[in-house]
């Protein structure tokens, strides 16, 4: 029996809206507990005006409620790499800090799963309390038990319960700080904060109509936010005073609630308008509302170490051939060439154009000689899975009427590099091989 069920036997489902036209209530609610959270890879930018790659070693981690398994893929492709067989209808997902285990409750059958992202296996089954429906991680794991109005708390080196603490009716959302856990509890219209040294209720906030989502911004501020999903509004908590500073009116059916690393913006999921709320946390108001999927849900944001990948090294030349400028790229890692990789030919930040190296790793771009003799010229390796990102620039300068380089080669193989080489632009010049 899933935790929902246990909820509907307890006469509450009379009590909540339901939405005309489409999803019933209790479908909305299931589905915000079936989780999402994602993994991404820690990456260096060289410059604000580097357009974005998609990130190596980054991963989302779904819960499939029905199937009873957890899909993991690979947000560099967008396909999934493996799925997981955990416990009877997995809903929420956390992983901890530092990237290497996963966390998922089974509400079907009152445990929690650990999946080691290594090998992407089950490595402990932990009985929790009823109906487990949020999870966050912490300096231990902390679970929302919503048949049981209770808290479980995980040690994760031991992988037991060390401590059940009791809140209010239907908790779900779970968020944490390093000393607090906030914990949504939905049919109290309230929040608990938890000490995590005493493992005790110190306060319960008020908030909207029927709490489910709640995300901490742990840097720049300490306030909490709080998706009230009858009151279609987000409540913001100030950590320090426990109590709510502001409320932000959002889309229909606010759900899952995300902060973003810098705590600058937060996302806020409206399962029944099908879109994102953007709050700008500094005046807390809505700045965009993002039409997405059908029944969007919550969503989690945390880092994985990068793979290790091999540094790879890049040589530009320019040459002058028949009132044009040839650039040569050569690709090398360990001082073999690499060939089939995307080389990117800029100037002063404008695309050239791109061209794939061959197999003596050299990649060509030949653009019309300007007016100026003096330029930069930069070559671009955007880094894959194996192979570091690396970069290098030409300045030339003129000399009795012709171009000569005076070659630089810059290899940044040790961090990676926002930037993802694209196909020349219509009206650009375009890529050749010379032979």
């Amino acid at each position: 029996m899933s935790g929902i069920a246990v909820a509907g036997t307890r006469g509450q489902c009379e009590t909540r809206r339901s939405r005309g036209g489409g999803a019933s209530w209790w479908t909305l609610l299931r589905a915000w507990v079936t989780g999402l959270t994602v993994l991404a890879g820690m990456v260096v930018p060289l410059a604000a005006a580097t357009p974005a790659a998609a990130q190596d070693n980054t991963f989302a981690y779904v819960t499939n409620d029905s199937s009873g398994t957890v899909s993991v893929i690979d947000t560099a492709t967008n396909t999934v790499t493996a799925t997981i067989p955990v416990g009877t209808a997995p809903q929420g997902v956390a992983l901890t800090p530092d990237g290497t285990r996963v966390y998922v409750t089974n509400s079907g059958s009152d445990t929690v799963s650990v999946i080691d992202t290594s090998t992407n296996t089950v490595t402990a089954t932990v009985p929790v309390g009823v109906g487990p429906r949020g999870v966050a991680v912490g300096g231990s794991v902390y679970v929302t038990n919503a048949g049981s109005d209770t808290v479980s708390v995980i040690d994760t080196s031991s992988n037991t319960v060390t401590a059940t603490i009791p809140v209010g009716d239907f908790p779900q959302g779970v968020g944490v700080s390093p000393d607090t856990v906030y914990v949504t509890n939905s049919n109290s219209d309230t929040v608990s904060v938890i000490d995590t040294s005493t493992n005790t209720v110190t306060a319960t906030i008020p908030v909207g109509g029927f709490p489910l989502g709640v995300a901490v911004a742990l840097v720049g501020g300490a306030n909490v936010y709080v998706t009230n999903s009858n009151s279609d509004t987000v409540s913001v908590i100030d950590s320090a005073t426990n109590t709510v500073t502001a409320t932000v009116p959002v889309g229909d059916l606010p759900q899952g609630v995300a902060v973003t690393p810098d705590t600058s913006r937060v996302y806020v999921t409206n399962a029944a308008s099908d879109t994102v709320s953007v709050i700008d946390t500094s005046t807390n108001t809505v700045t965009a509302t993002i039409p997405v999927g059908d029944l969007p849900v919550g969503v989690a944001v945390g880092s994985v170490p990068l793979t290790s990948q091999t540094p790879t090294t890049l040589t530009l030349k320019v040459e002058e051939r028949r009132g044009h400028v040839v650039l040569k790229a050569t690709l090398t890692a360990g001082g073999q060439p690499l060939e089939g990789k995307a080389i990117e030919f800029t100037t002063d930040s404008t695309s050239l154009c791109t061209d794939t190296t061959d197999s003596r790793g050299q990649a060509t771009c030949e653009v019309p000689r300007g007016q100026d003799n003096k330029a930069c010229y930069t070559a671009t390796f955007a880094g894959d899975d194996t192979h570091g990102p690396s970069t290098a620039t030409v300045h030339t300068e003129a000399d009795h009427g012709g171009p000569h380089p005076s070659t630089k080669a810059i290899d940044h193989s040790s961090i990676h590099v926002l930037t993802q080489a694209t196909a020349a632009s219509p009206g650009l010049p375009t890529a050749r091989h010379g032979r």
